[in-house]
């Protein structure tokens, strides 16, 4: 828990200890998060409005991201073939697609529900345990297909008219399309960054101190059954973290009515120095929706102290915007 261990705070954009950087970075900080193998080929048409103004900027700082595609050199020319002293002629393998009596088509459904959230479910049957990203108004994260092609996750919707892509390495893959009536009547946040870079949404709801009971975060999650009895909120992480250097995205959404209390809910993003990132920078990104229905997105690069820190929290508190609450 963060208050059992000292804990690091960035305020606004201020260095505050030796070695430890906060800048909001232009969108090329996304491309290189992402990096080209993750990116969609997402239709001008899926009409997606998303929005990649940084809000603060910091002078005098360089931050080098962190290069996610390693570069594989390719042996000699001559160590590729190995010529047999007496080669066969082997047939050549049919395509799964071509088999008889199996169907390869990829083929997707979304349907909302309860709490702006949306169950989405896909069919690949020739591409079992195989990885796939999943791509919806700025949001992407990573999953893993079934021993049978199969995928059923539950997803929280950042559109009224919600688009989802599920895009395979391969260039196969489906589209699904579900509307979401009472996305409205909820506040949502995403932090999204890939592997295991130990980022965290913690949300205080009505002054609660840590480890109480109004303290939401991935030790204390709660489930949408808060949201929908107006308990307060809770938080969801989206991805599969047993894929190899998973992209992942972690939710928290709020009621905007029915709590029956006024005040504020207090957001930060907290990042624990750990083996996996001491001493290096790290990245992640930050989706809130407006008022106006679109996506504002942050950029953040962050530089983590060395791993004589581990077991230390660094505090983001003013990444994500605090939620105002009226009693109604």
């Amino acid at each position: 828990m963060p208050n059992q261990k000292e804990i690091l705070t960035t305020v606004g954009a201020l260095v505050v200890a030796a070695g430890i950087g906060f800048a909001m970075q232009s969108s090329a900080t996304a491309d290189r998060f992402y990096g080209p193998g993750e990116q969609a080929q997402i239709p001008s048409s899926a009409g997606f409005a998303n929005s990649s103004d940084a809000l603060l900027e910091v002078e005098g700082i360089t931050l080098t991201s962190a290069e996610f595609d390693a570069i594989v050199a390719s042996p000699a020319a001559e160590s590729q073939v190995i010529p047999a002293a007496a080669p066969q002629a082997l047939p050549e393998p049919t395509p799964p697609a071509t088999l008889p009596g199996l169907d390869c088509t990829v083929t997707a459904d979304a349907r909302a529900k309860a709490a702006a959230m949306v169950q989405l479910s896909m069919s690949a049957p020739c591409l079992p345990n195989e990885r796939l990203t999943i791509h919806h108004n700025g949001m992407i994260f990573t999953q893993t297909t079934s021993a049978e092609g199969e995928l059923d996750i539950t997803v929280p919707a950042l559109a009224r008219d919600a688009v989802f892509i599920l895009a395979f390495s391969s260039g196969d893959g489906a589209v699904a399309q579900a509307t979401v009536e009472d996305l409205e009547d909820f506040n949502r946040v995403v932090v999204q960054w890939r592997g295991d870079m130990g980022f965290q949404i913690h949300a205080r709801e009505f002054g609660a101190a840590y480890g109480s009971e109004g303290h939401v975060w991935s030790g204390a999650p709660r489930d949408l059954t808060a949201a929908i009895t107006g308990a307060g909120g809770y938080m969801t992480m989206n991805g599969d973290t047993r894929a190899a250097d998973p992209l992942l995205a972690e939710v928290y959404t709020f009621p905007k009515i029915g709590t029956g209390r006024d005040g504020q809910v207090a957001l930060s993003v907290e990042a624990e120095v750990a083996p996996a990132n001491c001493g290096t920078e790290i990245e992640a990104q930050s989706l809130e929706i407006g008022g106006d229905g679109k996506i504002k997105s942050q950029d953040l690069t962050l530089a983590v102290p060395g791993c004589d820190a581990q077991g230390n929290f660094l505090v983001l508190n003013n990444l994500l915007q605090n939620l105002k609450v009226a009693q109604y």
